[in-house]
Order: C-alpha cells, then sequence, then structure tokens
C-alpha cells in the first residue's frame, strides 16, 4: 500500500521506491507478485508517461482509506491513539524529530501511526553504522541500530560504541526482534543454516554494506566457515527487510536474510538465527525537550504496545526506558527468553 500511494502521488515507480526504501527491481517484482496473486492490475507503466494507477489499483486505494474512516467511527479512541492525539498531560504541538535508522518495521508503523499528532517522527533509513555516523556529526537527532543477543555481541558493538560518547549521549531502549534466513514459501530446498544456500547453489540477496543486518550476515558466514565467493548473488543488495522478503517473494531470490515479520507479511519459510536489541540513540541534554518527551510517550503508550503485539518476531520489554551507553553490553549479553 505504501508502494502504491507513492506512485499515485508521484507518477513516477522509480521516485516511488526510492521513497519506500527499495530497489526498483524489488519494487517492481512487488508489484507483479501481488497482481498475480490478486489476479488484478495494479499499476500501469507506459515508456517516456512514468506510472499510474490501473483501476484496481485504484480501488485498493480507496477500499484501504475507507477502512481508515470506519475505524474511526467504530474505534475512535483507538483511532485517537494512533493518531497521536495527546491522551494526557499537555504536549509541544509540532514537535520535530529528524532520526536516521536502521530499517525496522516497527520503527516505520509507529511513524506512519502518528503522522498528524503532535510529533513529526522523520526517519532516514540507512544502515546502522551510517545512521550513527550521521547522528555524531550532527547531522540526526536521533539514530535507530540493533546489536545481536548473544556471547559474542560485545565484540559486536565495539564498532558502534566508536561513534557514541558515555557522558554525551544516551539509549532509549525500543525493540527486540528475531532475524534469519528468509525463504520461499514452504521452504522447498530444506535450509537450516547459510551453509545449505551455499552448498545447494540457492541464489541470495544481500543488504547493504554498513547495515547492521550486513554485519549480522557476514559473521554467520564467518562461523560457518563459509567464503563470501560461495553464496551466489552475494553481490545483489537490498537496502529493506521488506525489499528483501518482496525480492524472495517475486522469485528474484532462493534466500534472504531478514526479520521474521517481513517473512510473515510474505507468507514465506522463515529460519531463525539470532534476536536482537534495537536502540534508539539520543544527546542527554535533549532527553527533556519535548521531541524526544512525545517519542518516549508514544513508545510507551498502549497503541504501540498493540502495533509491537502484530509484529511476529518482535518483543517490547522495557521500551522507552532511558539507559546510559554502557547499556549496550548488558543489554546485548542477555539471553532473549
Amino acid at each position: 500500500m505504501p508502494l502504491l500511494d507513492a506512485i499515485a502521488r508521484t507518477g513516477s515507480l522509480a521516485h516511488a521506491v526510492t521513497h519506500c526504501g527499495m530497489s526498483y527491481r524489488a519494487g517492481w517484482g512487488l508489484l507483479r507478485g501481488c497482481q498475480m496473486l490478486l489476479g488484478v492490475e495494479l499499476v500501469r507503466l507506459a515508456r517516456g508517461k512514468g506510472a499510474s494507477l490501473a483501476p484496481g489499483g485504484v480501488q485498493l486505494v480507496e477500499a484501504t482509506a475507507a477502512a481508515g474512516r470506519r475505524l474511526a467511527l467504530i474505534a475512535p479512541s483507538l483511532a485517537i491513539e494512533l493518531a497521536g492525539e495527546p491522551t494526557r498531560g499537555k504536549r509541544a504541538k509540532d514537535a520535530r524529530l529528524q532520526m536516521a535508522a536502521s530499517h525496522d518495521l516497527a520503527l516505520a508503523a509507529l511513524r506512519d501511526a502518528i503522522e498528524g499528532g503532535p510529533l513529526a517522527l522523520e526517519i532516514r533509513f540507512v544502515g546502522s553504522l551510517v545512521a550513527l555516523e550521521d547522528f555524531a556529526q550532527g547531522r540526526a537527532d536521533a539514530a535507530g541500530f540493533h546489536v545481536p543477543l548473544a556471547a559474542r555481541a560485545r565484540d559486536d558493538s565495539a564498532q558502534y560504541l566508536r561513534f557514541l560518547s558515555p557522558r554525551r549521549d544516551r539509549l532509549i531502549r525500543f525493540v527486540e526482534r528475531e532475524q534469519g534466513l528468509i525463504l520461499p514459501r514452504g521452504n522447498p530446498a530444506r535450509v537450516r543454516s547459510f551453509s545449505d544456500v551455499a552448498a545447494r547453489g540457492l541464489r541470495f540477496v544481500n543488504r547493504q554494506r554498513g547495515s547492521g543486518t550486513r554485519l549480522l550476515i557476514e559473521r554467520h558466514l564467518e562461523d560457518e566457515g563459509i567464503v563470501r565467493a560461495m553464496l551466489s548473488g552475494y553481490a545483489t543488495e537490498e537496502y529493506t527487510h521488506a525489499a528483501v522478503a518482496a525480492t524472495v517473494a517475486s522469485g528474484g531470490a532462493d534466500a534472504g536474510f531478514g526479520l521474521r515479520a517481513a517473512a510473515a507479511e510474505y507468507g514465506l519459510a522463515f529460519v531463525p538465527l539470532v534476536r536482537e536489541r534495537y536502540f534508539i540513540a539520543i544527546r542527554a541534554a535533549d532527553a527533556a525537550k519535548p521531541p524526544i518527551v512525545a517519542l518516549i510517550e508514544a513508545l510507551r503508550g498502549p497503541a504501540f504496545a498493540r502495533l509491537v503485539a502484530r509484529l511476529p518476531g518482535y518483543r517490547a520489554p522495557s521500551v522507552g526506558s532511558v539507559i546510559g551507553v554502557g547499556g549496550i553490553g548488558k543489554f546485548a549479553r542477555t539471553p532473549a527468553s
């Protein structure tokens, strides 16, 4: 639906996929797969004329908007919460927070849910390392990144800590989530590990360099003794979990690595390999400012709890609590329950 909305607004598939954080190939594959599944033409592409919604696409967009209006009538309290209207206390109006962040489904859903409310959350999805570098250089008010919940997480988190200052920065606890291999429905190749992907010669779709997920992939390859050249398609990169899942769903790849929730969204098979903690880095001096206060209130609210509950593989223990930078190692070493 975000891709259809972007096409309707821009009149261009190229501009729409950029807005949604996916490659042209992944976007076209997603559209083709949905059209095949629904048996209806959703988008029309014309050389030199861009892209436009076909009647089926228009009907789908209008039906989704109508569903939102019905929600406002049937469950106004939920609609108010999702819109970010204040339920208690006084919030500053038009608070704006610019965030650079590793791609996350819960974070994207939060941004969309509070649109039109007192907090304007502007997110630029990049890799974890890029997000933290932008934050350290003052190009972002906050940075979203993730570290694994594993015995070796202390080593993995060292590369993130070089961008953070214990004196200057604080961390907001966000979500825990599950990552692993994303495979075609039913897992026909019976894949259980990266070794299986390499041994069976399956086409793999990778994540971009500098992303936290790419670092996880490289760590797993190292642990399994796999040389990168052994993976067909290792150089093929996507920029979001949704784009990886869409590529596998459309037949553009036989395997990828990403979130359980992304695999579930496309009805794909999933082999869990790691749980991780997602943090949002902020400056200590900004912790009491209206945008950060509004963000923390939204994270601690019941609407966000319900949002997380709908995402397979997600948990949100102590979400919204603020800790020191040293907490990365402590929580990273905590085994997932």
